[in-house]
């Protein structure tokens, strides 16, 4: 069974679910012509061409999309459905997958509303050549920027780096066969794994972190060669790693967390390659977030959000694991979370369609309920700078809040295709998005909006 995540309400076959889901060739047999439709020579050389040719004519660029084509490049006036159409068409059809069930229908009542317009983030680009994908339904965070120009995402079974500077895609870590250690730690897994399927990933500080579907940790510093670190984080059945997060700790020792589904989280110290802690919660827990140490929370700055298998969630001390207080107000399990830079608010995600925002001065409600279109809240990043906040659903929408006008405005960014991941750049001027698609899938680029452009050429 390929997709082994707790279902503990209502058994599915998630394999199916996710195929079954929606493809864009759906649409119509029109799109699947246009693109897959011309005879193929025979010969390796010729299939490359034709793959080099279809990809690169098929990317588009922020000129063309000024001139009014479609960012995805999907040739709607060749199509028998307008865009308007079939936009309408999946809002109404699209399945979302509830643990528990009309929980989307129950949340909506406390959802406040705001106001669509925002311009934040303006498309600079949608490259066809960098294909995005996804494993699991549930788990979404397979993009990551270093850079404004530097991403690193996953595409079958390789870990891949897209400059959108040159324009060159490079592997940098390949899990399809054997992937052992190149270097000697104790406690690390020199054995190595086989076929790994990655569930989660994370890339940060020149450090890039994968996790398994049998709880496989696999990590790689990117400007040293071959593999640094194996480890498995447990032999339980259901091992699937759901979160992970990279973070500096007060010393300034490089650090990351794993959350599995044998309901643990454990800490790595990573200038040791030592398991440093693990804690165990009485559920599966999907996603657990440090606070960074430098914000003025507390004086070690260390909270963790943990979400997972249940509606509620907790908020807990990152030194003994124990809760400071309970989350109540989702209806259904959550996927997502995220601090914001501020150190004082935070953000959880649920398969109820909403995204919470919380604070840490009053714990007792969430100070907002913000509402998704089509899904689950799969993906939730904030800017550097706190200004903006993200929350991306299972497929085709990704909005953008601004957080410093107390999330009153947003600004909709709307595709067609499941979304693997997304990615603030850390210099908080690009956003990535990630799209799986048969046919469509790509990498989306969005460019910070500046009022004061004319600077650019001078910096």
């Amino acid at each position: 069974h390929l997709f082994p995540h707790t279902m503990s309400h209502h058994q599915v076959d998630d394999a199916n679910y996710m195929a079954d889901e929606y493809d864009m060739e759906d649409v119509d047999d029109d799109m699947d012509d246009e693109f897959h439709g011309r005879d193929v020579g025979g010969s390796d050389t010729d299939v490359d061409e034709y793959e080099y040719m279809s990809t690169k004519m098929a990317d588009t660029s922020a000129a063309q999309a000024r001139k009014g084509e479609d960012i995805q490049g999907i040739p709607w006036d060749r199509l028998s459905i307008t865009r308007e159409k079939y936009r309408q068409t999946r809002l109404e059809q699209y399945k979302n997958y509830e643990n528990i069930p009309q929980s989307g229908e129950g949340s909506e009542k406390e959802c406040k509303t705001t106001r669509k317009g925002g311009l934040y983030y303006e498309f600079r680009r949608n490259s066809r050549s960098v294909k995005s994908t996804i494993l699991h339904f549930q788990l979404r965070n397979l993009v990551w920027a270093t850079s404004k120009h530097d991403v690193y995402l996953m595409s079958h079974f390789s870990v891949i780096h897209w400059s959108s500077l040159t324009g060159n895609k490079s592997e940098v870590l390949n899990v399809s066969g054997h992937v052992a250690p190149s270097e000697k730690h104790p406690g690390s897994l020199l054995e190595g794994f086989s076929q790994t399927q990655v569930s989660t990933l994370a890339v940060k500080e020149k450090l890039l972190v994968a996790g398994g579907f049998q709880g496989e940790l696999i990590c790689k510093n990117l400007d040293r060669p071959g593999v640094c670190f194996c480890s498995r984080t447990t032999y339980d059945d259901n091992a699937i790693t759901n979160a992970i997060d990279i973070y500096n700790t007060a010393s300034g020792a490089l650090h990351f967390t794993a959350s599995n589904n044998d309901c643990g989280v454990r800490d790595f110290d990573m200038e040791k390659f030592q398991l440093s802690k693990h804690f165990r919660y009485p559920w599966p827990v999907n996603v657990s977030v440090f606070l960074p140490p430098h914000t003025s929370l507390s004086p070690d700055g260390k909270l963790i959000i943990i979400v997972g298998d249940n509606p509620d969630g907790m908020l807990v001390d990152s030194q003994t694991g124990k809760t400071v207080a309970p989350l109540s107000g989702h209806l259904d399990f959550s996927f997502a979370s995220a601090w914001n830079p501020d150190g004082l608010t935070f953000a959880t995600g649920n398969q109820d369609k909403t995204c919470r925002i919380w604070d840490v001065r009053n714990l007792s409600e969430s100070v907002a309920a913000l509402k998704g279109n089509l899904g689950a809240i799969r993906s939730i990043r904030y800017t550097s700078d706190g200004r903006f906040m993200a929350m991306a659903e299972p497929a085709d929408f990704v909005h953008v809040f601004d957080v410093k006008n107390e999330y009153e405005k947003e600004q909709e960014i709307d595709f067609f295709g499941e979304i693997s991941g997304m990615s603030f750049s850390p210099d908080t001027e690009s956003l990535f998005i990630g799209v799986w698609d048969r046919t469509y899938g790509s990498l989306l680029e969005f460019g910070r909006c500046r009022n004061y452009s004319y600077l650019d050429s001078v910096i």
